[in-house]
């Protein structure tokens, strides 16, 4: 008797043994569901994307394995944006990332309860997509790349590589989030700086040409191009390259264009901002809620200059602004 009680006892204690095993591993290859909504084109490589991949990487998550992530791009077309964000949310994933305000603002749209992480909103407070930077609430959270605040900075930037040059064509799609903001900071800083705007409105891929051809016909001897993810990544090369032909030494929002052939970039750095949203979609699959997690906004700002560029386009740039340069490129 006692040996079958000892007996019933060990097969007991090993059937709640292998119970709680087979919980735990359960548990712990739970595949969480992500998506990722871009308002550009898939890009190969695209150093944003394995950012944000990498970071997740280094938090546990592996795609494929406990992470599954559900792309959607649109394009360059903003009108897609709507239905896109509407595919995600019937995937009932459990959080979805944003690639600029347009993006975000579609999802929040179709959901208020999925998590929403953003990546680079221009403004987004004053564009109404959380309720403040310190304390969110809503179902959004994530970083902001001051695209409003930025733009006469990269003006006065650009002046110092560029003296001579007065006259700068300001390309520009209106209807990004936080382009009048943008514009009113390029207006102040042109007036304070002696020079003269024409601004150049793109609002699709196909209107690119005819806005290059309109700048020389303006006298723009100089550009500036406000940040938009239709001319980060869609028309990136496509932009540099009638910069060139144009031979306009121009200033971008992201150094991606410069590593493609453009002159100059002044902004906070995409994969860095990227990686961190990583730290977000963690805590909320955590358990956290987007309400309380601040926006974060970039602390280090960094000055990319292309000499190669430069040397083709005639240009001497100041010593004392290569001396600024995080990153020097010949």
């Amino acid at each position: 008797m006692w040996c079958r009680a000892i007996g019933c006892i060990v097969t007991l204690t090993l059937s709640m043994l292998v119970a709680s095993l087979t919980a735990e591993a359960q548990q712990a290859m739970k595949v969480h569901r992500t998506g990722r909504l871009h308002p550009g084109s898939p890009t190969a490589p695209d150093p944003n994307l394995e950012a944000f991949r990498q970071g997740l990487r280094d938090l546990g998550y592996v795609e494929g394995q406990n992470l599954v992530i559900a792309y959607r791009y649109a394009e360059g077309r903003d009108e897609r944006l709507a239905d896109l964000a509407a595919e995600l949310v019937r995937l009932k994933l459990d959080v979805i990332v944003t690639v600029a305000s347009g993006a975000t603002r579609a999802v929040q749209h179709a959901t208020r309860t999925i998590p929403i992480v953003m990546a680079g909103g221009s403004d987004p407070v004053g564009d109404g997509l959380v309720a403040s930077l310190a304390r969110p609430g809503g179902n959004t959270t994530g970083s902001s790349n001051l695209t409003v605040e930025l733009p006469g900075k990269r003006l006065e930037i650009l002046k110092e590589a560029v003296p001579q040059r007065a006259r700068i064509a300001v390309l520009a799609n209106p209807a990004a989030p936080g382009y009048e903001s943008a514009m009113h900071n390029l207006t102040v800083a042109a007036q304070a700086l002696g020079l003269h705007l024409h601004v150049v409105e793109l609002r699709s891929p196909d209107e690119l040409d005819a806005a290059f051809a309109a700048m020389p016909r303006a006298g723009a001897d100089a550009l500036i191009v406000v940040g938009d993810p239709l001319l980060l990544d869609s028309l990136r090369g496509r932009t540099v390259d009638l910069a060139a032909k144009h031979r306009l030494p121009a200033m971008y929002s992201w150094q991606e264009l410069v590593v493609a052939g453009g002159l100059m970039s002044y902004g906070p750095s995409l994969p860095d901002m990227h990686r961190r949203l990583a730290v977000y979609v963690d805590k909320i699959l955590q358990g956290a809620k987007p309400a309380d997690l601040p926006v974060e906004q970039p602390t280090k700002f960094e000055l990319i200059i292309n000499l190669k560029t430069a040397k083709a386009l005639g240009l001497t740039i100041p010593p004392s602004l290569l001396l600024l340069a995080d990153e020097v490129i010949q």
